[in-house]
């Protein structure tokens, strides 16, 4: 008890020891970022000092300047009140001289009148500049106070943190060593348990031979009396194939195309809500092609840009696991290992999410900073800043139960199946919080929306890129409702279709045993088709005999019939062969002067008669040269061997072109099976190809008019610079002026 209490206090400050690690890495980049803008304070001040000593140098000069024009307008008074005694004298004779004075006297006091006004501008230029960067610089160092005393406190906190840490160091220590004198008291009851053993062991020996005697009498019953039981070990019966139920992997292979369509439809929506983000924080709250956006902002723009290469993966995991689930397999979640890379494509796409999280809402609250914003608007920012938040915490809350779905078809201790049930009912309760906030932040949206449409400042293009934000978080709300309700539906089935699996046994051991299953199912699938084989070959094997049987009674009937025959065929002979001679000799003697007739009748005696049946010809010869009986039915009996022979020959002809034909068939059903996976290879290749096309295309839109609001940028950058230019042009003609009606005058002096 007192090694459990121990061990439990060292794991509670162990988990206390991380909580405070973690915070002090919080602490210490907060410092990190203080001394950070503290740096950047005072290198504005710096640069404001430099700005300050560059305007009263140019004050000095001024004032020189100043002082000797006041130096030569005194001169000018002195000359002038010289030239009026001069000019009383000559008065008369000198008309024309008096009122050239005069002239130059005027021109005299316009000239000291636009300076000492032009002196006056600058003395107020001045005050307001310095009035300004004393403002400026006691806001600066009063926020480098504040700053300083931010970091101090940061660094007490730190020290604290720190002086934290190594008494909970020496504690753990202090823990360790009680916990070591405990170990070797615990290795001396260790040494009394193993003496103890000994004995135990002496007592099991005894106890083993007398029940090995027994053991050997029941095996030889069991031998004898029990058939063998093939499962009796749990690992050796995870390797019997079990039923297969095809209405099972049909069901299972319907369910997983749903699943693949409402991924794609929330991929789709995916891709818009990021794409359309980025545009939005191109012209709001700064439009890019006006000024150029924030370090932030164009940082998460980056990121943003990158989201297809995370969004897309996730469709084409659930691809390859829909084409996993065919009809000859066995879908249960140890053969499901496509299920592995769809977790760790949604994994990938988490520390997407994760990345862009920060910068998501650090830009809502640039937004909040804005002049443009509204209370209403800030209240909205800060509403779906902890929409974000949550709408993370919910993909890694599903991502984590997905990859232990994941785990009995690669690490067969990761789960065990009496956990499958509860992890698939809080996969579906992450589904419905999942729906439950893309409806606040699509309810949210609407209404920041709504304030940003009212806004005096609000472009045609803020308004479009709102709608098409919206239009996609409503995408994504129904998408995730779709999947939350259809999970739902179909729990039942999943939670009752885990027992489907090996008779009598818990279920597959280990991914490799449902491999070796679905390979002995291969193979088990293999010998039933040769078994089909034969017994179609037994069947056409007996058909044939029965036909052979056939045609042995018929050629046993006909055999009967054909000495039927020839014994009719011998008595009508006999009795018609005597009457034949007389009729001869007597046709003999009468026409025995003629050797033509004699000829003739001679070849009437010589030439064959032929007699043709259904059965087939038969050749004789005359009646004077008729056969016997055994010369007849050899006869016969040659001629219906080689009518056999002939139809064997036609039958054996027969099956070997059914055989050919047969091979043809198959060779073609073959070919068309390949023709057909090569074209949903093909389809699916298109597919790719047409998702390809269409990512580049997003891509080329975006980097389009990135470059377009690069170039507007560049434009209004040039037109600024051709407008200082054309000012800086002016003013050095206007001072080349002055300078050469001064040095007219002076010449003219």
């Amino acid at each position: 008890m007192a090694s459990a209490e121990l061990q439990g206090k060292y794991q509670k400050l162990a988990q206390e020891y991380s909580k405070l690690r973690a915070q002090n890495q919080v602490l210490k980049k907060g410092v990190v970022d203080e001394q950070a803008n503290s740096a950047a304070l005072k290198e504005q001040l710096k640069m404001k000092d430099q700005s300050l000593r560059k305007l009263q140098q140019e004050m000095d000069s001024l004032t020189f300047r100043n002082l000797q024009l006041a130096k030569r307008v005194e001169l000018l008074q002195d000359e002038l009140a010289l030239s009026e005694p001069r000019g009383k004298k000559n008065k008369k004779s000198g008309e024309s001289s008096s009122q050239l004075s005069q002239e130059q006297k005027s021109v005299f006091d316009e000239d000291l009148q636009k300076k000492i006004e032009e002196n006056e501008r600058l003395h107020i230029q001045f005050f307001e500049a310095d009035e300004q960067h004393k403002h400026v610089e006691a806001e600066l160092r009063s926020r480098l106070a504040t700053l300083e005393t931010e970091a101090a406190q940061h660094q007490a906190v730190v020290d604290g943190l720190t002086r934290k840490y190594m008494e909970t160091i020496e504690k753990l220590q202090n823990d360790k060593a009680k916990l070591e004198v405990k170990s070797q008291t615990l290795e001396k009851e260790a040494k009394e348990c193993r003496l103890r053993t000994e004995e135990c062991q002496l007592q099991l020996k005894t106890l083993h031979e007398d029940l090995s005697g027994r053991l050997e009498e029941s095996l030889s019953i069991i031998n004898e009396k029990v058939p063998f039981n093939d499962t009796k070990y749990s690992q050796y019966n995870a390797l019997n194939v079990p039923l297969h139920n095809r209405r099972h992997q049909l069901k299972m292979r319907d369910i997983a195309g749903q699943a693949l369509a409402f991924v794609q439809d929330l991929v789709t929506a995916l891709l818009n809500f990021h794409t359309y983000t980025e545009q939005r924080i191109q012209i709001f709250p700064v439009d890019s092609a006006i000024d150029t956006i924030s370090p932030l902002n164009q940082k998460f723009s980056q990121y943003l840009h990158e989201n297809a290469s995370y969004v897309r993966p996730l469709e084409e995991g659930m691809l390859h696991l829909f084409e996993s689930i065919t009809e000859d397999t066995v879908t249960v979640l140890e053969t499901t290992v496509k299920l592995k890379t769809f977790s760790e494509h949604l994994t990938s796409y988490i520390c997407f999410l994760r990345k862009i999280l920060p910068y998501q809402l650090k830009s809502l609250e640039e937004e909040c900073e804005s002049s443009l914003c509204t209370s209403a608007l800030r209240a909205r920012n800060l509403e779906l800043s902890q929409d974000m938040k949550k709408m993370t915490a919910v993909f890694e809350k599903l991502q984590t139960y997905i990859a232990l779905l994941a785990l009995p078809s690669t690490e067969p201790d990761g789960l065990l199946r009496t956990n499958y049930s509860s992890v698939l009912t809080n996969v579906g309760a992450a589904l419905h919080g999942f729906h439950d906030v893309m409806k606040d932040i699509s309810k949210h949206y609407s209404q920041k929306a709504a304030i940003e449409h009212e806004l005096p400042t609000a472009t045609q293009k803020l308004i479009t890129t709102n709608d098409c934000i919206l239009s996609s978080v409503v995408a994504l709300t129904n998408g995730a409702g779709k999947i939350a309700s259809f999970f739902s539906n179909n729990l039942d089935y999943f939670i009752a279709s885990l027992s489907y699996g090996p008779k009598a046994a818990s279920g597959f051991i280990s991914p490799l045993s449902a491999e070796c299953m679905l390979q002995y199912k291969k193979k088990a699938a293999a010998y039933m088709k040769s078994l089909r084989k034969v017994q179609q070959s037994l069947e056409k094997i007996s058909k044939l005999e029965q036909e052979k049987e056939h045609w042995m009674l018929e050629a046993q009937l006909a055999k009967i019939k054909l000495e039927k025959e020839n014994q009719r065929i011998a008595d009508k002979l006999k009795n018609t062969g005597s009457a034949q001679l007389v009729g001869l000799a007597q046709e003999n003697a009468a026409v025995s002067n003629t050797a033509g007739q004699d000829e003739a009748t001679a070849k009437a005696v010589l030439e064959p008669i032929q007699s043709t049946s259904l059965i087939g010809t038969l050749t004789r010869t005359s009646d004077s040269e008729v056969p016997d009986v055994e010369s007849r039915e050899d006869l016969i009996k040659n001629h219906y061997m080689a009518r056999i022979v002939e139809l064997t020959s036609q039958l054996q002809l027969a099956d070997s072109k059914s055989v050919h034909f047969y091979a043809e068939c198959r060779a073609l059903s073959k070919r068309l099976a390949l023709a057909e996976k090569s074209k949903e290879a093909l389809t699916e290749e298109m597919k790719l190809a047409s998702q390809n096309i269409s990512r580049l295309q997003d891509e080329l839109t975006t980097t389009k008019r990135s470059y377009e609001d690069q170039l507007s940028m560049m434009s209004d950058h040039l037109c600024s610079m051709n407008e200082t230019l054309s000012k800086q042009r002016e003013e050095i003609d206007t001072l080349k002026m002055s300078s050469k009606g001064n040095s007219k005058k002076n010449k003219s002096r």
